[in-house]
């Protein structure tokens, strides 16, 4: 019940966070062309997006008000989906530019998610910590991570294990953070990979508190098999989890340390 409790209050707490990023008070916005604007994103953002009604719409509305960076940022958005990096990266770029309080966070993670450009992540995600220097940054676009556990993961796909190690740590001993679906697991693969066997374990063992997945349960494995323990059970355990769909999934992209059966089965 716990830990449903848990999943639960990171549900809400992200769509609560994406309904305050994506519609917009327009009462707040000076001038009348900017408020018609603001008035056509908050259409078209409950219409569904990629649509050749809803670009145009888009257009409409940076027409109106050239400098309300959320119509250019969700017009990027269809680009990046389909894979028209260029497109939207000019798209995004703009949005930042107008706003970079708002869009850095977003743009950072994209870099992430799609591009695996690693330092282009950091560097956005970084200048966001500039505007927010303590506490929170925001999710990344998925709801998966807090931002600072994303920047610790482009840390680790550049080898700087240590370093992401630091930055997880950090992030996880703060009384506000809101632990992620794959946190402890991260942690525990970077402190794998530096050979910290006990310390991977023991955050093995708290992701399978958290949310137990094929991946996870593989890793214990490893930990096992490494010390000459008995590791055919989890083994198996990994095998079946994975078969029954409990794995690390993403709707456009793969996963960083994402494992696949091919691997389970040749450990």
């Amino acid at each position: 019940m716990e830990k449903f409790q848990k999943y639960c209050l990171s549900l809400l707490i992200l769509v609560v966070y994406t309904n305050l990023q994506s519609q917009v008070n327009c009462n707040t916005i000076v001038g009348e062309d900017c408020k018609k604007a603001c008035e056509v994103y908050n259409f078209l953002e409950s219409q569904g997006q990629g649509y050749k009604e809803s670009q145009q719409g888009f257009d409409k509305a940076i027409k109106l008000c050239p400098t309300f960076s959320n119509a250019y940022k969700e017009k990027a958005v269809p680009y990046l989906k389909r894979g028209e990096f260029i497109t939207w990266k000019i798209l995004i770029d703009k949005a930042v530019d107008l706003d970079p309080k708002m869009h850095l966070g977003y743009r950072g993670w994209c870099k992430y998610q799609f591009l695996r450009d690693y330092k282009g992540a950091i560097a956005d995600i970084e200048a966001l910590e500039k505007f927010y220097p303590v506490g929170y940054l925001g999710y990344s676009a998925n709801g998966d991570y807090e931002l600072h556990i994303a920047k610790a993961i482009c840390y680790s796909a550049l080898g700087e294990k240590e370093k992401a190690i630091s930055i997880i740590e950090s992030q996880l001993a703060k009384k506000d953070h809101n632990v992620g679906f794959y946190d402890y697991y991260q942690l525990g693969v970077t402190y794998f990979e530096t050979g910290k066997y006990d310390k991977a374990l023991e955050n093995f063992e708290r992701q399978s508190k958290e949310n137990d997945f094929a991946e996870n349960i593989y890793f214990k494995s490893k930990v096992s098999k490494i010390r000459n323990k008995d590791y055919l059970d989890l083994k198996r355990l990994a095998l079946k989890t994975y078969d029954e769909g409990k794995t690390m999934e993403d709707g456009y992209t793969h996963h960083f340390n994402k494992i696949y059966r091919k691997q389970i089965e040749e450990l």
